[in-house]
Formats: structure tokens, C-alpha cells, sequence
């Protein structure tokens, strides 16, 4: 397996197999905290080979800088079935966020695990910048 794209973003979509992505971004300016970021994507391409088939299970989980989760985990079941022609299959996973909220400013981290096993982690700042009065 390998991981071609981790981003987050504004949205992605996946277009007979091509992944769209839309403003991708690592860090969020908020006025003020508590935060609620209204929307955006997780976005994912990976390539998988043959010895890789059968079934898996994808999970994006949101936590702060001491770990601890900020909302609950998404998990995507999977299959990979490479074809018969081919060696490998490339595969695009999106995931759309609503009402995304941030307690306190810092470093944040989507930590994407197939299987249980983390992969990656996609790094995301959140910037407090009060307000000029």
C-alpha cells in the first residue's frame, strides 16, 4: 500500500476514479474560541497491490496535540480486488466534515489507520487571531 494523497481540504470529490480536491489547507484563523469550522473534506488516494486484496477497514480520526479525540472516528469498510490485467489498483476515499469544532488553539491531526495500523497523520494548526477593534 501506498499513500499518494493525505490532504485536507474545502471539498474532494471522486470523479470515475480521478480525486478533485478544492483548496487544500493546514491551518484555520478563528476570531474567537470555542471554534466551529463549517465545512470541509478528507481526502485520500492510495495504491494497493495485489497481496493486498480482500477486506479492510479506513479510519480518520480528529485529535488535539495530546492525542485526545475531538470528534468521533469515521470508518470506511473497503475491498481492494485488483484486476486481473493489472499489478496494482489506485483508489480515492473523501470524507465531508460538518460543524468541525476546535476548543482552544494548537495543533491538531486527522490520523488516518487501515486496519488498525496508523499510516499517516494530516497536520492541522488552528490560529487564534482576535479581532481588531
Amino acid at each position: 500500500m501506498q499513500i499518494q494523497i493525505a490532504v485536507v481540504c474545502d471539498a474532494a470529490t471522486d470523479y470515475f476514479g480521478k480525486l478533485n480536491l478544492l483548496g487544500a489547507f493546514d491551518s484555520i484563523q478563528v476570531s474567537q474560541l470555542p471554534a466551529i469550522h463549517p465545512h470541509c473534506s478528507i481526502a485520500l488516494r492510495m495504491t494497493f497491490n495485489k497481496v493486498e486484496e480482500g477486506a479492510h477497514l479506513l479510519r480518520f480520526s480528529f485529535v488535539d496535540a495530546d492525542g485526545k479525540s475531538i470528534m468521533r472516528s469515521i470508518e470506511i469498510p473497503f475491498q481492494v480486488q485488483v484486476p486481473e490485467d493489472s499489478h496494482f489498483i489506485t483508489t480515492n476515499f473523501t470524507a465531508s466534515i460538518q460543524q468541525l469544532r476546535f476548543e482552544r488553539a494548537g495543533n491538531y491531526s486527522i490520523d488516518v489507520a487501515i486496519d488498525g495500523r496508523q499510516e499517516i497523520g494530516i497536520p492541522l494548526v488552528v490560529k487564534h487571531v482576535p479581532a481588531k477593534l
